[in-house]
């Protein structure tokens, strides 16, 4: 039976996809995003937590079994919300291997994938026959920039993002709106020119930037440090999708 590690378990939430759903936060993730609001789940250990209001440990492991278990006791509820369960992270595809072996043992919920795409075809493919919607967040164009800002190439995320167009699962392209770094016109511009190839695409959402972002990283002993202006008003440019004939919105 496989185990996987997990910092976090969000139940009755609305924001991570259709319904009422049961989000599971995998812990582990290769990218190093300035603005990522979990640095809790880069680690691929277990870290203690310490603020203010006490200590907490992200990272539980758990046995598949376990994990569907408690899932699976949650399902009369989700089914009733016209919900179910979303895998997040960190990087699920980190940890493809444990949620596959999960998502087996499910009794008919509805199951969505939201992955950075950074991950090996196998693991991609492995999770693309066992969900029902993928959510795919897709940040940086340019490959220099992409880089400097979450410290990974992303050749591999748009390569792995052609894999998910085409293998008939539906997806929604998520972008996370940071002042000055992925909001600008060629960057968004760029995102539409490559959305309106894709098959499967449901719409694309806009995120806007989390200004607590930073809030957390003391807590896991790292400093936040961004080299953007964080504070400065984003700018979401929906009108150069609805232009590309494409479905967006501002979530």
């Amino acid at each position: 039976m496989r185990t996987g590690l997990i910092f976090d378990i969000q139940e009755f939430s609305i924001e991570d996809g259709p319904g009422i759903r049961t989000t599971v936060f995998m812990k582990g993730c290769p990218l190093r995003c300035q603005w990522c609001h979990n640095p809790e789940s880069q680690s691929s250990a277990p870290q203690m937590m310490c603020s203010p209001s006490g200590k907490r440990l992200a990272g539980v492991e758990y046995t598949s079994f376990e994990l569907a278990e408690r899932l699976n006791r949650q399902g009369n509820l989700l089914r009733a919300g016209q919900g179910g369960v979303t895998f997040s992270g960190g990087e699920p595809l980190m940890q493809a291997a444990f949620i596959a072996d999960v998502i087996d043992k499910l009794n008919k919920l509805h199951i969505i994938l939201d992955t950075s795409g950074y991950g090996s075809r196998r693991a991609l493919h492995m999770l693309l026959k066992r969900v029902h919607l993928v959510y795919y967040d897709l940040k940086l164009v340019e490959p220099g920039v992409h880089r400097f800002y979450t410290g990974c190439s992303n050749r591999l995320i748009l390569e792995n993002l052609q894999i998910v167009s085409e293998s008939e699962v539906p997806f929604v392209l998520r972008i996370p709106l940071v002042p000055g770094v992925t909001d600008t016109v060629e960057n968004l511009s760029a995102i539409a020119a490559i959305a309106q190839t894709l098959s499967g695409l449901v719409r694309v959402d806009l995120l806007p930037y989390n200004r607590a972002a930073g809030a957390k990283y003391a807590a896991v002993g790292m400093s936040f440090q961004p080299s953007f202006e964080e504070y400065r008003p984003v700018n979401p440019h929906i009108d150069l999708f609805e232009r590309a004939g494409l479905e967006a919105r501002i979530v």
